[in-house]
């Protein structure tokens, strides 16, 4: 915990800032490098560190992206130009083990997988949070647009000020030990325009640099070329049914299919638009219906991270607001624990294209507060 016995610098300790050690998890993107230079800046002694998640030789071609190739280079580069230590750690096959091929089977299992989060949750704020602490670090700062604030109970987590730039969907896994441990500096921020503005302050080399799109190892947002790598027989053809088992046509892999879709299903001559429903990898089949079977309103969750106050399951509902997608606004909903992981959410209104893989975040009704959450499950 932090020593309150004087004044507390501006990342919460008692002590002078160059005395206080940070370690910055560097992607080589504008907003970690911001961060660690502004740190620097303010005399803290930053060590600046670099993650290598998967082959060097392929990223380096591959614009859009992180944490490879070009981007360590950058990183490097902003470490060399604001004077502090840099590292590159090589966690290639951490990162294969616990994001890469969960990725693969949860796609294949008809799900909608977030592999952001579990990197954040696996790799990030696991082991190379563990990596700051061996190097001694007071706390560890990132560039993830969310806030930290500091509550009556401890540190709380809030969405960033800039709505259009939040990233607390992402960060919902977040542990409170971990939250005590990690800084945000950037979650305050008006604008993005902010950041690029103390980059070119800085003269930073990345100022301009534009941001990534895509999933890191996914490149273009081609989901089914890195599936058929990793599982082969995904690609594997099949039939297009409806709810009943009728068969409606045939498919080339189910990998080449989302919850939700429309077009490109091949099958004509129906009175009304049909819809992708429910990917079944097992049996090979794409199942099918219309538009309102894709709405739900109850929504099963496991694996919670509970960030309120009280403990989850000492209350029997609690009302809230909930995404249960990255591009969606919260909507009002109630959570019903089941135990201290799990939960039934209701939403208050029902949305179409609540996929098991994603992830259903908790919300402050009233405030930028959030109160964790989990992963939808097929109940």
């Amino acid at each position: 915990m932090l020593d309150h016995s004087g004044p507390l610098n501006s990342l919460g300790f008692a002590k002078a800032p160059q005395d206080t050690r940070v370690v910055v998890a560097m992607s080589g993107g504008v907003d970690s490098s911001v961060v660690a230079a502004e740190l620097k800046a303010q005399g803290y002694d930053v060590v600046g560190v670099t993650l290598q998640l998967y082959d060097h030789g392929a990223a380096l071609a591959k614009k859009g992206a992180c944490c490879a190739g070009i981007d360590i280079h950058d990183a490097r580069r902003v470490a060399e130009e604001m004077g502090f230590p840099h590292y590159v750690l090589d966690y290639e096959n951490v990162f294969k083990d616990a994001v890469i091929d969960e990725f693969a089977d949860s796609y294949l299992g008809g799900a909608t997988p977030v592999p952001c989060i579990r990197c954040n949750e696996r790799v990030k704020f696991k082991d190379l949070l563990e990596t700051a602490k061996d190097l001694e670090a007071d706390c560890m700062a990132t560039g993830h647009y969310i806030q930290r604030k500091t509550g009556e109970f401890g540190p709380e987590l809030h969405s960033a000020a800039d709505a259009a730039r939040d990233q607390s969907y992402f960060l919902f896994s977040t542990t409170p030990e971990q939250l005590d441990y990690l800084r945000f500096p950037l979650g305050h921020l008006p604008s993005k325009e902010d950041t690029r503005a103390m980059a070119a302050k800085y003269g930073l080399s990345v100022a301009d640099k534009p941001d990534s799109q895509d999933i890191c190892f996914v490149p273009d947002g081609d989901y089914a070329s890195v599936i058929r790598k990793l599982r082969p027989e995904a690609a594997a053809p099949g039939e297009i049914v409806d709810m009943v088992g009728n068969v409606l046509g045939t498919h080339e892999g189910v990998i080449n299919y989302t919850i939700g879709q429309r077009r490109g299903l091949g099958i004509g001559g129906l009175a009304d638009p049909i819809y992708v429903v429910k990917l079944d990898a097992d049996a090979r089949q794409v199942i099918v219906g219309p538009k309102e079977l894709l709405a739900t309103r109850t929504v099963p969750v496991k694996e919670i991270n509970w960030l309120g106050d009280a403990p989850l399951i000492s209350q029997s509902e609690w009302h809230v607001a909930v995404k249960v997608r990255s591009t969606r606004a919260p909507t009002d909903a109630v959570i019903r624990p089941i135990s201290a992981t799990e939960a039934t959410v209701e939403l208050v209104a029902a949305e179409a294209g609540v996929s098991p893989g994603q992830a259903c975040v908790f919300y402050d009704r009233d405030s930028s507060r959030i109160f964790g959450g989990g992963w939808i499950h097929k109940g």
